[in-house]
């Protein structure tokens, strides 16, 4: 018994060195793949939560002193969001290469439908109320800035609570088919304007095409205040 107790303590310090040195270099290799995961969305809005690991314990990797992160090939900033993984790579003194799983939180607010909210409806002030999620739980295209909500047109129902989808709206139509139209055209140093009449109805911004009186047809695009600025 003695022989095994004296056993016991000449070997558990080498086994508690060993242990606390895997733990140690698994540390320093999740905080890197952190790091570098909270560097690449350093300019995305909201809150950010990220977590690294855990490492698969069945890996027996070789000592290593110097990483490196890399995303998978692909794969770009605006994607890391959710559950995920990154790349990182040993570069010293062994060569090496694994996949860690991460866990990103990115906390960002939102709109959402205030109440039920009927299809061709124009959105005004307090018919969205500004709530916060984890953006990998909300539908792409989900609005954040009341600016591109603002007078825009539903094109479909909403219910109460839903996300607004930059994609369910669309700008209010300013000039109508058939309508008389001014017609400003510009270049480099010089500015005139015509009448004409719109072939098509547009939103602020959209691409639109006129006739002038002459019967020539011009394209340009459709300002806000319903001219037509047409570019040589």
């Amino acid at each position: 018994m003695n022989l095994y107790i004296r056993f016991f303590w000449r070997v558990c310090p080498v086994l508690l060195f060993c242990f606390s040195s895997a733990w140690a270099a698994d540390d320093t290799l999740l905080r890197q793949v952190e790091d570098f995961v909270r560097d690449a969305l350093r300019d995305q809005p909201g809150f950010k939560s990220v977590v690294a690991g855990p490492i698969d314990s069945r890996l027996r990797l070789p000592a290593c002193t110097t990483f490196q992160p890399y995303l998978p090939n692909g794969m770009d900033s605006s994607r890391l969001a959710g559950q995920t993984q990154v790349g990182i790579r040993c570069l010293s003194p062994s060569r090496w290469s694994i996949f860690v799983p991460v866990k990103i939180a990115i906390e960002r607010s939102y709109l959402a439908a205030a109440e039920a909210l009927p299809a061709g409806k124009i959105l005004q002030p307090g018919d969205w109320i500004v709530r916060t999620a984890d953006v990998a739980t909300l539908p792409a295209g989900t609005i954040g800035n009341p600016e591109e909500a603002i007078g825009k047109t539903l094109r479909l129902s909403l219910r109460a609570g839903q996300p607004l989808r930059a994609e369910q709206l669309t700008a209010p139509i300013v000039i109508q088919q058939g309508q008389n139209v001014r017609l400003v055209f510009q270049g480099a140093g010089f500015s005139a304007s015509n009448e004409g009449k719109a072939l098509s109805r547009a939103s602020a911004g959209q691409v639109i095409q006129a006739r002038t009186s002459s019967g020539t047809v011009v394209t340009g695009v459709a300002q806000a205040d319903g001219t037509i600025l047409v570019s040589p």
